[in-house]
């Protein structure tokens, strides 16, 4: 249920500025790879902030509940992807995005 004095517009414009935020933060900083993936993390809180306030005006569990499933899929990702930066970084030193071409192979 959404609060009393809060509607489905507020949540989207949230949601909005948290996806803004994220895409510039992809876009503009293109060197540091932890900022790109934090970036990433917050374009899909904003897309589960959508979902919520839908489910919620709705009255249906179904949105609430897939959000549940992408929070699980991102907390593995995130995991997985800090996992390959530390051995990344034990091997070259760095973590530019410039660098990363030399995984290939």
């Amino acid at each position: 249920m959404i609060p009393a004095g809060l509607s489905v517009e507020h949540f989207l414009i949230v949601a909005a500025a948290l996806f803004t935020i994220g895409v510039l933060g992809v876009f503009i900083n293109r060197k540091n790879i932890i900022v790109i993936l934090m970036a990433i993390e917050m374009m899909l809180l904003a897309v589960n902030i959508n979902f919520v306030a839908f489910s919620a005006q709705l009255h249906d569990l179904t949105g609430q509940v897939f959000v549940m499933f992408t929070l699980t899929v991102a907390a593995a990702e995130a995991a997985i992807g800090l996992a390959i930066l530390v051995i990344y970084f034990r091997r070259l030193g760095n973590i530019e995005v410039a660098e990363a071409n030399r995984m290939k192979g």
